[in-house]
């Protein structure tokens, strides 16, 4: 019993120790994680760097026509046809509103031709003037019987035939005109007042259409009675003849057509479809595109003239409003910037400045906003194709964009992933083959796993465009394509905006210092002035010094600043200035005291300082 409460008091300080012990070796753990995640990290940005570096670059097509192949050739000339024939019968843009149909002549322009043919048949075939005369009246059927109804019952021909000819013609001349051609009936016959009065035809039934006469005297009576009415209503016959001596309307086919409307006169980004020297180089944008199928290209072509209509692009070059909304903050996330080695001009897009919660609400708070920034957008791409690009056989005509990937919204902001894709829908719709090099820098590294993943689901072409980089190799990345002259300070590079002493003519030498080691930069000066030098260590860690050593002997060394550490806290460029009145040399030494190798950037020119009259 005495021994169980000792083991009672021995058993928290067991425990205490234990747990010590965990803590002790989780701590180490983490470190030991913490190191092993930093070596993956820099094995797969080495891993990327060695695939960058065998993959086989893009290399920019020609755009001079008699560089292409004989294929690519054939396609362009049948595209350039193809845009003709659209552009003649005007396809290019919205057809205009439809005119207002001509009205349709009145009745009576038809009635007069209906009426000349009738008289016509009436003069040239008398045995069948009965029928025509039955034809003009609004029911055929009820004429034909009562035609049957005269040789039936003789006594009433001339009242029959007098309304034969006063009511049939009265509803034709209703059907032709309103008035005039019931007093041109009335005209032809004078119908006395007896017979008007008369009880009318009953209708026989259609098929009564046979005459017999019962005897000679009726058969007489009803020849007369068949004579007067033909007289009565061919009468009109004079009335007739003038309306043939008027000249009818013209038929369609005798009108003469109008001319056809000119062909359209379409541009884009300042150049039309056809005509000019540059033509051909838009054509074949956006045959490359769609892989020199020239049907496909023509349609895009189209849709791209009506987007540009649709979205207002000429209205949106002069437009104040987006012109104003181009703060300091729009102007730091995209950028135009110096030219690659080959002579593109470079977009800069850093979507780290959006990390700022203001700054991103103010871009993409609402779907106004997110509308007014792809418009700016898109003005700012346009602006900066009609004043950076060339589109003349041989000249530069694509450009190459950084996308800067640090501290960027990426896929955990909604608002900023939906414009994104809306402007990456319209730049490969409506802007084909515009960009030659795609440069992704300080990008994840599951970002770069991530697109080993992918890389084999993407054409040959679009992933020699696309170059990616990650934080520790962004810089030198860069440098592989831009020189360092012409790369923005805040990418690894010495040019500076109102920079009086460098501009981009004055070249870089960069060398690479290894660990461990010093370098010694030597400017020999044989003149009088003042020289000026720059510097820059990529990564810092670093000691620098300088002095000036003159050429004549016994001479003193001038210390001109005495050795110190750069840190990251330093300004990132490093310039000096010493005034010359000997030859000599400045003598620059750069000692490498870190385990890694080091970039080292610098420049030097001297200046001529302006001497006083006496």
């Amino acid at each position: 019993m005495a021994e169980e409460p000792q083991s009672t008091a021995e058993a928290p300080e067991t425990t205490e120790m234990k747990v010590e012990e965990v803590v002790v070796e989780a701590a180490a753990t983490a470190t030991e994680t913490e190191t092993k995640v930093e070596e993956v990290v820099e094995k797969e940005e080495e891993m990327v760097a060695e695939e960058i570096a065998s993959s086989v670059s893009f290399k920019e097509e020609s755009n001079r026509v008699a560089d292409l192949e004989d294929p690519e050739k054939k396609a362009l000339e049948e595209l350039k046809q193809l845009v003709q024939e659209a552009l003649n019968k005007h396809e290019f843009t919205a057809p205009p509103p439809a005119a207002d149909p001509a009205p349709a002549p009145p009745a009576e322009s038809e009635e007069p031709a209906k009426a000349e043919a009738e008289a016509v048949a009436v003069t040239e075939e008398p045995a069948k003037a009965e029928a025509e005369v039955v034809a003009v009246t609004e029911e055929p059927v009820k004429a034909e019987a009562e035609a049957a109804a005269i040789t039936e019952e003789p006594a009433k021909v001339e009242a029959e035939a007098v309304a034969v000819t006063e009511e049939p013609p009265k509803a034709e001349a209703a059907a032709v005109t309103e008035e005039p051609p019931k007093a041109e009936a009335e005209m032809a016959v004078e119908v006395p007042a007896a017979a008007a009065e008369e009880k009318p035809v009953e209708e026989t039934p259609a098929e009564v259409v046979v005459v017999e006469a019962p005897a000679a005297a009726a058969e007489e009576k009803t020849v007369e009675a068949i004579e007067e009415t033909v007289v009565s209503v061919a009468a009109p016959e004079a009335p007739a003849a003038a309306v043939v001596e008027t000249p009818a309307a013209p038929s369609a086919t005798e009108v003469e057509a109008p001319p056809p409307p000119p062909p359209e006169e379409v541009s884009i980004w300042g150049v039309p479809l056809l005509g000019d020297e540059r033509s051909d180089v838009i054509l074949l944008k956006f045959l490359r595109a769609r892989d020199f199928k020239v049907k496909d290209a023509l349609a895009m072509i189209k849709s791209a003239v009506r987007w540009r209509k649709e979205f207002g692009i000429e209205e949106l070059l002069g437009d104040a409003v987006l012109e104003a909304a181009a703060d300091a903050d729009l102007e730091k996330a995209v950028f135009m910037h110096g030219v690659d080695r080959e002579g593109h001009p470079v977009c800069y897009n850093t979507f780290g400045v959006f990390q700022d919660k203001e700054v991103y609400a103010k871009v993409f708070a609402d779907e106004e906003k997110r509308q007014r920034f792809l418009r700016w957008r898109i003005r700012f791409l346009e602006k900066g194709i009609r004043e950076l690009l060339d589109f003349n056989p041989g000249a530069v005509c694509t450009m190459v964009q950084v996308n800067d990937l640090k501290n960027s919204p990426g896929f955990f902001k909604r608002e900023f992933v939906q414009v994104t894709d809306k402007a990456i829908t319209i730049l490969s719709d409506n802007y084909p083959e515009f960009i030659a090099r795609q440069v992704v820098i300080n990008v994840p590294w599951w970002y770069l796993a991530f697109n080993r993943m992918i890389s084999p689901f993407l054409t040959q072409r679009s992933k020699s465009k696309f170059v990616y980089a990650g934080p520790s190799k962004s810089a030198e990345t860069i440098f592989r394509y831009i020189t360092p002259e012409q790369v923005p300070v805040q990418y690894g590079g010495l040019s500076k905006e109102n920079d009086v002493d460098f501009s981009t003519a004055d070249a870089v030498t960069d060398v690479t210092i290894k660990p461990g080691t010093k370098h010694t930069v030597e400017i020999p000066v044989s003149e009088t002035g003042v020289l000026v030098w720059e510097l820059r260590v990529l990564g810092w860690g670093i000691t620098y010094s300088a002095e000036f050593v003159p050429t004549a002997e016994g001479e003193y060394s001038v210390i001109i600043s005495k050795a110190r550490k750069l840190v990251a806290t330093d300004d990132p460029v490093l310039k000096n200035t010493y005034k010359v009145g000997d030859p000599g040399k400045i003598v620059i030494t750069i000692d490498n005291t870190s385990s890694k190798k080091k970039k080292l950037l610098y420049r030097s020119k001297t200046k001529s300082v302006a001497t006083k009259s006496i």
